[in-house]
């Protein structure tokens, strides 16, 4: 996969049988550094929310917000062999846990019950009652692999308890798990692999410098595909032998190019492959093993579709795959036939398709999860044969009438170097004269704003009357390689003109009031808010950032080291003085002078990725300048917010801080709210 570096955890939006027992061998993170910012003190209630210059909430909104925020999703984990158990992630107390669906609009069977989330886990394939996940504590996102056995409910730790590790693989005959992780020396990351049956007798099969993945196992469990990652444009595709660790690059050696997915034939001779290496968007092709490395373009198996393909699952027979793709932001699903090249369609729910799952002992079904602007993320199947899905899950959005939401309205509008940037438009029904907007930036910065459903945008539009629009800059994901390059380095300076065609897009709407924009976004969404309200100071009155950078040399300087030339490869090498110059340059931090807008900065104390001197820097040396500054800091929570108590208090708090800096919405038509 080639979105490493994306967000996990920033703010978007029972019962069970087996009592799961959390294993805690796993250290905890160090003590979060104390806060430097001056008059910070923990909120009422809440010791581990941290406030300094937040005002009171009042009741009223929190009440109007109360149901907007019992949004969940069903976010597919894997299925079971005979494609009878789903499982899935969801939450119905503070954070998402694990729970198995048995049958469409099934009971959802709550398999842990951690004070963490869990987002990320697999089967056994030859015994479901057992089941492996990754955890980390307190957002540090230093990951650790547990062990689940459903008979009595007690996970079992299997990693070091201190290494970072990610991604999870376990081969189809059940003998095999195979992770990341950085215990040799902290920075590399190495794949791991350990036989089931005594899964603590893990060894690395790669002991290289940089960052490599496990993809996935061949059939019979004696190859398995890495990834060695080195950014989003730049990675390659090896076979390792399981048994003597001898490994074979697939992917030529000149050159570069994303490796997006990848999956071994049944036979394990062929490997379907999604890249980017050959054109400018990532399409499909297949590679025989022995005929690798490739110096020459395969054919593409998806040459008659222009976007990205972003998916890809391959059913147990070999007959068919299922290819997903990211169609200027909705999901689009096709099959194809493996052995005439055929492409059909499938008919889906017009949204986001966020995975595919074929049952390893079945080719007939294929489960999905998609969510639509006015949906949560759910689990389907699909027959194959009749081409019709079923509905599994149906997760709730706090009672609301869903139907009274927004759907976007999809645009493109002209920005420098005959850049056209598209976005989607949420406008408020049934308002009168002009409306504040929200402008809305997504992490990465190769990420994607994509047509899903997000609570948060929908109480501006619904509740506060706010217009959100929601643009896909230069440097996004999933309008081609070129479009993602053009960023990249010092040419990020050039990218922020696209900051200027969103404000001017705005003004040219005549429903909408450029005189009361907001900026909201996390991550390096936060350094385009913190990058708005410095460079176009006098066109934003309010800010919004969360877990932003403030400063690019800093950034890089102080991000964990697992990552950092990771992100060197996407915003350059800060000891280079020439690229050092242009970062100073395209710092907030270094023209506060020239921010007017109020500013809200929200942070995790464990973030490993921004820490939490980007963002006390910049709240100092803005309110050095008379600005007003809020500032929110979690104890327990690193790149973003994902426990439910967190999450709800700085939701209300950034509706409230918009509400007061935009200004009140207009009365709607009818004198009420739709």
């Amino acid at each position: 996969m080639n979105l490493r570096t994306l967000t996990p955890l920033l703010v978007s939006l029972v019962t069970g049988a087996a009592s799961s027992v959390f294993a805690q061998a796993a250290e905890k993170p160090a003590s979060p550094a104390p806060s430097t910012v001056q008059g910070i003190a923990p909120l009422t209630g809440q010791p581990n929310l941290l406030a300094s210059g937040v005002p009171a909430v009042p009741p009223e909104l929190r009440k109007r917000v109360l149901q907007y925020l019992e949004s969940r999703s069903a976010n597919l984990m894997d299925v079971s062999q005979d494609g009878k158990q789903v499982l899935i992630s969801t939450r119905f107390a503070d954070t998402n846990q694990l729970h198995v669906v048995e049958q469409p609009m099934g009971a959802r069977f709550q398999l842990t019950f951690t004070p963490e989330p869990i987002n990320t886990a697999r089967f056994l394939p030859t015994d479901p009652n057992v089941l492996f996940f990754l955890q980390d504590v307190g957002g540090g996102e230093f990951f650790q692999v547990y062990r689940l056995d459903r008979r009595n409910g007690r996970s079992e730790l299997l990693t070091d308890g201190k290494s970072r590790h990610e991604e999870l693989a376990v081969s189809d005959d059940g003998r095999w798990l195979a992770y990341g992780g950085t215990g040799r020396n902290g920075k590399d990351t190495d794949v791991y692999v350990a036989p089931t049956d005594n899964p603590k007798q893990a060894r690395r099969i790669t002991e290289s410098e940089g960052t490599w993945y496990p993809v996935g196992f061949s059939r019979d469990g004696s190859k398995l595909l890495v990834t060695q990652f080195r950014a989003a444009d730049d990675s390659d595709l090896h076979v390792v032998d399981v048994k003597t660790g001898e490994r074979r690059q697939l992917t030529p050696k000149e050159g570069k190019g994303s490796v997006n997915r990848a999956v071994l034939t049944p036979d394990g001779k062929s490997v379907f492959l999604v890249t980017d290496r050959y054109g400018d968007f990532a399409a499909l092709y297949k590679l025989d093993l022995d005929k690798a490395p490739y110096t020459a373009a395969p054919p593409s198996l998806t040459g008659s579709l222009r976007w990205d393909v972003e998916s890809i699952a391959l059913s147990p027979d070999g007959k068919t795959l299922a290819v997903e793709t990211n169609e200027d932001g909705y999901g689009k699903l096709y099959l194809l036939d493996t052995k005439r090249g055929a492409l059909s369609p499938v008919e889906v729910p017009r949204g986001v398709i966020t995975d595919l799952v074929f049952p390893r002992g079945r080719s007939d079904v294929l489960t999905y999860a998609i969510s639509t602007s006015k949906s949560p993320t759910d689990v389907y199947q699909a027959d194959l044969r009749t081409k019709k899905s079923t509905r599994w899950t149906r997760s709730e959005v706090g009672g609301l009438d869903t139907s009274t939401f927004v759907e976007p309205e999809l645009v493109h509008y002209k920005s420098t170097d005959g850049v056209q940037v598209p976005a989607f438009l949420y406008l408020p029904r049934g308002r009168e004269g002009k409306v504040p907007v929200v402008l809305i930036f997504h992490g990465g910065p190769e990420g994607q704003s994509r047509p899903n459903l997000s609570t948060f945008t929908q109480f501006l539009a619904v509740e506060l009357g706010m217009a959100v629009l929601v643009p896909n800059v230069r440097g996004s994901e999933g309008y081609g390689k070129a479009y993602r390059a053009m960023d990249d380095g010092v040419k990020r300076e050039q990218s922020l003109a696209d900051i200027g065609s969103s404000l001017d897009y705005i003004s040219s709407r005549p429903e909408l009031d450029a005189s009361r924009v907001g900026v909201y976004g996390g991550s390096y969404g936060g350094y385009m808010v913190l990058a708005t309200a410095a460079f176009f100071p006098e066109r934003v009155r309010a800010a919004v950032d969360v877990v932003g950078i403030s400063s690019l040399p800093t950034f890089l300087q102080n991000t964990q080291a697992y990552r950092r030339d990771l992100r060197r490869a996407e915003y350059g090498d800060e000891r280079d003085p020439e690229v050092r110059k242009v970062q100073e340059r395209i710092s907030p931090l270094n023209s506060v002078d020239r921010i007017k807008a109020a500013l809200f900065v929200q942070q995790g104390a464990n973030d490993p990725r921004v820490p939490q001197s980007e963002a006390e820097q910049i709240v100092k040396a803005v309110r050095a300048r008379g600005t007003d500054v809020w500032y929110l800091l979690a104890l327990d929570e690193g790149h973003g917010f994902g426990k439910k108590a967190n999450r709800d208090t700085i939701t209300v708090a950034t509706f409230l801080f918009l509400e007061k800096y935009l200004g009140a919405p207009t009365a709607p038509a009818g004198g009420s709210r739709p």
